[in-house]
């Protein structure tokens, strides 16, 4: 799942402030589940700026609304006549959903009010870890579940390289705590499910689809958008 974190408040009063009516956007999806930028999170970013402008005696208003998802178009359709009362719109939507309301409502500044971090895993209530990449080519397959493009430092295909000291990456040597290679990590899971012929496979060179804009079709659906995409 996508994981977002508020960007600094200085930043995101710096984008507004010369605005009187904002409406702050939310989204019951990933930005929500994450701890982000759902309801929750949106009421008190708007608590903390409408407190601020009002000590600057600054007529600015911040307003609240959280969609299902802010990814989806159908979701925003319920924007429409809302919007029209604002006179710029800030969201804690993903990167994803502050392009689509950036689209949809062009008239209109968009700003987001999160960073999106990462594709995640849930570790713990608001503690996420990142581990995929969307590189468009997945290799896990191959490495026992382990990705190497997000786990290495280096993002190797193809085995380690000559940093890694008993099984520990050389990236960071001084902090308090080891940092395990991701490639004897991988090794170590094959060897567990006698699968130790799969790190022998060589991939080429990534070709990194993932810096350039795609469109995603699903198989089921691609000859019914064939000619569109």
């Amino acid at each position: 799942m996508v994981k977002v974190e508020r960007k600094p408040f200085e930043e995101i009063k710096s984008f507004i402030k010369k605005y009187k009516k904002i409406l702050n956007i939310g989204c019951g999806g990933c930005a929500s589940v994450c701890l982000g930028g759902g309801q929750k999170e949106v009421n008190a970013l708007n608590t903390e700026l409408n407190l601020t402008f009002k000590s600057d005696k600054l007529p600015t208003r911040v307003d609240g609304y959280t969609v299902e998802r802010a990814c989806n178009l159908q979701y925003l359709v319920e924007l429409d006549e809302i919007v029209k009362e604002y006179d710029c719109l800030i969201t804690m939507a993903c990167g994803a959903g502050a392009q689509l309301l950036a689209e949809k409502f062009s008239d209109r500044p968009v700003f987001p009010a999160v960073n999106t971090i990462a594709i995640g895993i849930d570790r713990d209530i608001g503690v996420y870890e990142e581990k995929c990449r969307a590189c468009g080519d997945c290799v896990l397959g191959y490495t026992g579940g382990i990705c190497p493009v997000t786990r290495c430092a280096k993002s190797l295909f193809n085995g380690p390289c000559g940093g890694v000291s008993e099984g520990k990456c050389e990236i960071n040597p001084m902090l308090p705590y080891d940092v395990p290679c991701a490639w004897c990590d991988i090794y170590e899971r094959l060897e567990k499910q006698d699968r130790l012929e799969d790190i022998l496979k060589i991939h080429p060179p990534a070709e990194w689809e993932n810096q350039i804009q795609r469109t995603i079709v699903q198989e089921p659906y691609q000859n019914r958008y064939f000619e569109k995409y």
